[in-house]
């Protein structure tokens, strides 16, 4: 059904009967099937559990049968189109376009919109979500009582200027990009791609457009003008998983740290679950295996090895790698927080000079290559990939992915940034746009945003103003029993979302909120307050890694963020509060609610200090 071709064609078992026959839904074998009630022949059978098509849904099949079943593409796949903004009956509760699109929804459920929240509770609220930390009592004195028409606005440019709005933005990012400070396999030691994370942080404060910020970790080191700046952005590939073994099969983990680049550019900036793929053809999307490894083959052209010889001793990044100098960090990067003179090392993107050539994997196995070979190529059914447009290495695929008419780079991005305003994505999938996701609550606004977005240069500041100037975002969080009844997920967004913190600001609210924040900005991780033999316990006792060695000082209090991130041992409050484990790629944290959240906010250190500072 999928597939024009398979819903026009003669039906296999009941011959001269088709599932479709365009402009007759009399004469469709699927219309006589969702409209009877006979137990043998009635979709869904009965015996599926499935609830039955209402009236309304067979009529939309039958309408559309009528005008000739015509097939497209999946909605995600098709770029997206600025529709005119709707006129609404309550243009006194219009503050900007976003408002328009979810009125329209709300009139004609016959809910209103709530009251806008009080003064306060919005300070309280942009403080949140811009920087996620808590206002201070100066802070809220000064917006509570200014006496400017604009004050919101002016709160909304001043906090958007704060460094913490790097870091707090960042703690996406790190999610997706599966950040850690560890290799993640065997003695799990440290490594060093912490400057990487200066660069992200960096890059939403200077507000770096983001077709540069996917430019750049896509192929900065491929760039006529590389900078070290832009080679370090490419440690966004590099984030994965690294055997220390010895005696491992090189091609082996070789192949895996290829794969582990492809998929996060699947889900991470595409929204696609392309890795299904790696084994099969995609069951459910238009991705065939050899689409793929056609993706997989601008990966597969690196310099990284599976294994690097000598394993004896540990370093701080693995080849290809970029050293980054005391010089470097006082001219060309100043934002890199080194507590020392030490000569950096970050592992990084660098692709061989003779190109190594990519074959179909049989059933995804490293050891099983297929006599087909295939060419660097970008996913074809989300928009093709003109060789003669766009050279095939990883420059020509950022091209591709940041090209105005890829249908998905803008709406992916948007809908995440919506997610983290609002709680949950126009797209709930937020990482699935396929077939098998979901389909969005408001699909005009969210390709309303995400051609505004791209017309607007790609800028990231811009957007968020958007979303938090709307009265969508400034009314209250109070709930009617009316809202409740009629729309209780708040789907059409008749009223404030309540959101839980991500772990790292629940750290940061209490810290900021009892005065005792470090607010540094970047450098290496640091060890905060942790139960004893949390390390010890999953570690064969060598390395720097081996034990936990509790930091003292001011840095027992920076941001969650700069918590060491072991692979093996994740910190175990960030995990209690629902942190990712940044195993892989992930890019919508569960919201749990266990009696272990209160314990730890009752008996960790971290918690109950700056109640008594």
């Amino acid at each position: 059904m999928d597939l024009q071709e398979g819903a026009f064609a003669e039906l296999t078992v009941n011959k001269g009967h088709f599932a479709i026959v365009p402009g007759s839904p009399e004469e469709s074998e699927l219309i006589r099937r969702i409209e009877s009630t006979d137990p043998a022949v009635m979709m869904p059978l009965p015996e599926s559990n499935l609830p039955q098509l209402t009236p309304e849904e067979i009529a939309v099949f039958k309408q559309w049968i009528k005008e000739g079943a015509k097939y497209e593409k999946h909605w995600a796949f098709i770029a997206p189109v600025k529709s005119e903004v709707p006129e609404v009956k309550n243009d006194d509760l219009v503050k900007n376009e976003i408002d328009n699109f979810i009125l329209r929804k709300i009139e004609k459920q016959g809910l209103k919109p709530n009251k806008a929240a009080p003064r306060e509770i919005l300070i309280k609220r942009a403080f949140a979500d811009i920087t996620g930390l808590a206002p201070t009592l100066p802070e809220i004195d000064k917006w509570a009582n200014l006496s400017d028409k604009n004050w919101y606005n002016l709160l909304i440019d001043t906090l958007l200027q704060k460094p913490a709005y790097g870091e707090k933005m960042a703690i996406l990012w790190m999610d997706l990009a599966r950040y850690a400070d560890s290799y993640g396999f065997q003695d799990d030691n440290i490594r060093s791609q912490w400057p990487w994370r200066d660069w992200v942080i960096n890059a939403f404060n200077t507000n770096i457009s983001y077709d540069k910020f996917l430019t750049y970790q896509i192929a900065g080191d491929l760039l006529p003008n590389a900078t070290k700046e832009t080679i370090l952005a490419t440690a966004f590939f590099r984030n994965h998983k690294y055997t220390e073994e010895g005696g491992v099969i090189d091609e082996e983990y070789r192949v895996s740290y290829n794969i582990d680049k492809t998929n996060p550019f699947g889900k991470a900036i595409m929204g696609v679950t392309i890795e299904c793929a790696q084994c099969h053809d995609h069951k459910y999307d238009p991705f065939s295996q050899k689409d793929y490894y056609q993706l997989y083959a601008f990966f597969n052209e690196s310099r990284e090895i599976g294994y690097e010889g000598d394993v004896s001793q540990s370093t701080p990044a693995k080849n290809p790698k970029l050293f980054i100098t005391e010089e470097d960090r006082e001219n060309l990067m100043t934002y890199i927080n080194a507590p020392d003179t030490n000569l950096l090392e970050v592992s990084v993107m660098g692709d061989t000079i003779v190109k190594k050539p990519t074959y179909i994997l049989s059933w995804g196995s490293y050891d099983a290559p297929t006599n087909i070979q295939v060419k660097p190529t970008a996913i074809e059914a989300i928009m093709p990939f003109d060789t003669l447009v766009f050279p095939q290495n990883r420059l020509g695929l950022a091209e591709w992915t940041i090209d105005k008419n890829n249908p998905l780079t803008a709406r992916v991005f948007v809908n995440f940034i919506w997610q983290e305003i609002f709680g949950k994505g126009l797209v709930k999938s937020s990482t699935d746009y396929g077939l098998q996701g979901s389909l969005p609550s408001h699909p005009e606004l969210l390709d309303w945003l995400a051609v505004d977005f791209m017309e607007h240069n790609w800028d990231v500041k811009y957007l968020i103003k958007k979303m938090l100037t709307s009265n969508t975002y400034c009314q209250s969080g109070n709930v009617s029993n009316k809202q409740l009844e009629i729309d209780p997920e708040n789907n059409y967004y008749s009223r404030a979302p309540r959101i839980r913190f991500k772990a790292e600001i629940v750290r940061d609210w209490v810290l900021s909120s009892g005065g005792l924040l470090n607010p540094e900005i970047g450098g290496p991780s640091v060890k905060p307050y942790q139960p004893k033999g949390v390390w010890e316990s999953t570690t064969s006792g060598r390395g720097v890694l081996a034990s936990y060695k509790q930091d003292h000082g001011p840095d027992l209090y920076r941001r969650g963020l700069y918590t060491i991130f072991k692979l093996t041992a994740p910190p175990p409050v960030l995990m209690i509060f629902d942190a990712s484990s940044r195993d892989q790629c992930e890019g919508k944290r569960t919201s749990t609610n266990t009696p272990l959240q209160a314990l730890s906010m009752l008996n960790d250190p971290q918690f109950w200090k700056p109640a008594v500072f």
